[in-house]
């Protein structure tokens, strides 16, 4: 929850916008704002305060207590230009709070926070548990000082500006290893422990268990991802309890699941109690990777029988693929999503020219991996290729990747040993039909005339399809310097379904500074004026030109019923 406190009227004004526009997520805090800051401190996980900052800095003073632990707080001035993460950036998401807040109010976000005011990733915000001294090696950073990246697991980070040698060290591993001088320790969730239990088994039994298996293993428990085991065993109280004091997850997969699983130490037991031979090893194997501890038997301090089981396994790393549309050109048409995975990525793969237009947005340390017109597969294979091999990779496409784009070469080569996103982007339709007007307010069709990889006879049958189903259509590659025939041919095709007088639409780099639009018809279109970076829009038997705009009635009854009215 996010707590709002106001002094002034126009500190209310702007607190109301702002809990108007985030209902679940705010509470407004009334009252003597001394009174109203120390309860929101207490009760909130985040605080947005609408005063000075130098009277929110006295407030909250005597209020503060861990980093770790305090609420992020941010402070609007009287006039609502700024947003200041003043406390907690990292931990209390007051950075990205402040950003937030700015979008809603207008305001300027102020984030002086060192790594995020040069874009470095915080190695306290990476998601991961940090161990070590993070000050010194963010530091280090900072200033340009060689950082060594040590990968013993592979995992998807963000970008880092690190080196072959140096004083300051980035350790990424499971292993139950102490930082050293000069070095941060990132644990990633990289071990799946298995567990099987009889009925009753008490949660100490379970943890100690465990916990003795890491410790004899050299592994480390903040790397622990998740206890797997049998559905039977979904509601095992000592099971149940166990995740939680682990912080991790219950998962459970079905006796015939777990059957599947070729294990190397199966048992009678299991397969009588619950149908399956395996239930710790098999469960933890249940994704594949590599058994680290197989399985092993509790103890018991009265000699008794052993009531659980566990193994080890470090999964296979998965890495990320995010297909990126970066939109038409314009800066203020690439979405924040796109800019977040961007930023996110420590591999770009894209085309060159594309690359350009965003590389002042990627983070220092990113890896870009660009190649020219014609290197499609070639980049589809990279990118998945380096998610593969555990990085967060982000593939970029125009518009929007899905279409024409990036997106499905790329899902063709992965498969489901990564992660994949998809990020939308404006296409270069949506884009062109915002310049012109509302061509495409009813049913429409996009259509390549590119035939250098799809025979001209397939387009062919697609335009003429679409003149048939009296559909808008945009043309996308309508002509190039080698192929100047084939817009001429499509327009011919839909001339004989359309009046000589349908408006036709032609923007050429839409959303960009050179962008340049008319307004024709189809008798009048010259089609020696289209080149590769335009996009014709022609409309339907419904599409008019209004007001110097084209418009395709969206073909609701009541415009029809007004339409017939003298």
């Amino acid at each position: 929850m996010i707590g709002l406190i106001s002094a002034t009227a126009a500190g209310a004004a702007a607190r109301d916008r702002l809990a108007a526009a985030w209902p679940d997520r705010t509470r407004v805090y009334d009252g003597p704002v001394g009174d109203a800051v120390r309860a929101a401190f207490a009760e909130c996980e985040q605080v947005v305060c609408f005063l000075a900052t130098g009277a929110v800095v006295r407030l909250i003073a005597p209020l503060l207590g861990e980093k770790a632990s305090d609420p992020g707080v941010v402070c609007v001035d009287e006039a609502g230009r700024f947003a200041v993460s003043l406390v907690g950036g990292h931990g209390g998401g007051a950075n990205e709070l402040a950003v937030a807040v700015g979008e809603v109010l207008g305001a300027e976000p102020v984030v002086t926070t060192a790594t995020d005011a040069v874009g470095l990733p915080g190695l306290d915000t990476l998601g991961l548990p940090v161990e070590g001294d993070v000050a010194a090696v963010s530091r280090a950073l900072l200033d340009g000082e060689p950082v060594v990246l040590e990968a013993e697991v592979p995992w998807p980070l963000p970008p880092l500006p690190v080196a072959a040698q140096g004083a300051h060290t980035v350790r990424v591993t499971d292993r139950a290893v102490e930082p050293g001088g000069r070095e941060v320790v990132l644990r990633p969730p990289s071990l799946v422990v298995g567990v099987g239990a009889s009925r009753g088994v008490p949660v100490e039994e379970v943890l100690e268990l465990v916990e003795g298996a890491l410790r004899e293993a050299g592994l480390s428990v903040r790397s622990v991802s998740c206890l797997t085991t049998v559905d039977a065993k979904a509601g095992e109280p000592g099971l149940v309890a166990a995740a939680e004091r682990l912080g991790v997850p219950l998962v459970t997969y079905s006796a015939e699941e777990l059957a599947a699983v070729e294990v190397p130490n199966p048992s009678a037991a299991p397969l009588a109690a619950v149908g399956t031979p395996s239930v710790a090893e098999a469960s933890a194997l249940v994704g594949g990777g590599e058994l680290l501890v197989p399985k092993r038997k509790s103890t018991r301090a009265d000699g008794g029988p052993a009531r659980a089981t566990c193994a080890v396994v470090r999964r296979p790393v998965r890495g990320r693929l995010a297909i990126v549309g970066i939109g038409p050109g314009a800066r203020d048409l690439l979405t924040p999503r796109a800019k977040a995975e961007l930023r996110r990525a420590s591999v770009l793969v894209g085309l060159d020219q594309y690359v350009d237009q965003i590389r002042d947005l990627l983070r220092p340390g990113t890896r870009i991996l660009e190649s020219g017109l014609g290197a499609e597969e070639e980049r589809a294979r990279t990118a998945v290729a380096e998610a593969r091999r555990g990085h967060a990779v982000a593939l970029i496409g125009s518009g929007d990747a899905g279409v024409y784009a990036m997106a499905s070469p790329a899902l063709a080569e992965a498969s489901d040993d990564i992660d994949v996103v998809g990020v939308p982007g404006v296409t270069a339709a949506l884009a062109a039909g915002a310049v012109l007007g509302a061509p495409l307010g009813h049913d429409h069709v996009s259509i390549s005339l590119s035939d250098l990889h799809t025979p001209w006879e397939v387009i062919e049958r697609r335009v003429r399809a679409a003149a048939e189903a009296d559909l808008v259509v945009t043309f996308y590659n309508p002509r190039s310097r080698n192929r100047d025939w084939q817009l001429p041919r499509a327009l011919e095709i839909l001339a004989g379904h359309r009046e000589p007088a349908t408006p036709v639409g032609v923007v050429r780099n839409a959303s960009r500074p050179d962008e340049s639009s008319l307004l024709t018809t189809l008798a009048e279109l010259d089609p020696t004026t289209v080149d590769m970076m335009t996009v014709v829009t022609v409309g339907n038997t419904a599409t008019r030109a209004i007001a110097g705009r084209m418009v395709t009635p969206r073909g609701y009854r009541w415009q029809e019923t007004r339409e017939e009215q003298p």
